[in-house]
């Protein structure tokens, strides 16, 4: 089984659940805010994709950060980051078991998901 990371309220997260539940894909749904992330969980996600394509950096977690917090990132730093503030984590995160889909586009989903 399918398990979503995100946040419930975030819209891309939103369209992703409506997609999966019409097309009939049975998953989990992991709210970051609700169940929470564990260093354990983050660690797994970044050992199976480049932790700098989960990242954020366009959102406005991201430039809340001060300059300081912002630089020199390496996978530690990035990983005490998303583990501090979680919504600093691209959204959604679907884990398939055999691969990560970052993000959300419903023409993506199909090509991995039919």
């Amino acid at each position: 089984m399918y398990t979503l990371y995100g946040i419930k309220n975030c819209d891309t997260v939103k369209k992703a659940l409506k997609w999966l539940d019409q097309n009939g894909i049975e998953y989990l749904f992991h709210d970051f805010r609700v169940d929470g992330l564990t260093q354990a969980q983050l660690i797994d996600l970044t050992n199976r994709i480049d932790w700098s394509l989960l990242l954020n950096r366009s959102s406005t977690s991201w430039r809340q950060l001060s300059a300081e917090q912002q630089a020199d990132l390496s996978l530690d730093k990035a990983i005490t980051l998303m583990l501090s503030t979680p919504t600093l984590i691209k959204r959604p995160v679907l884990d398939t078991g055999d691969q990560l889909i970052i993000g959300f586009k419903a023409d993506h989903y199909q090509t991995k998901l039919l």
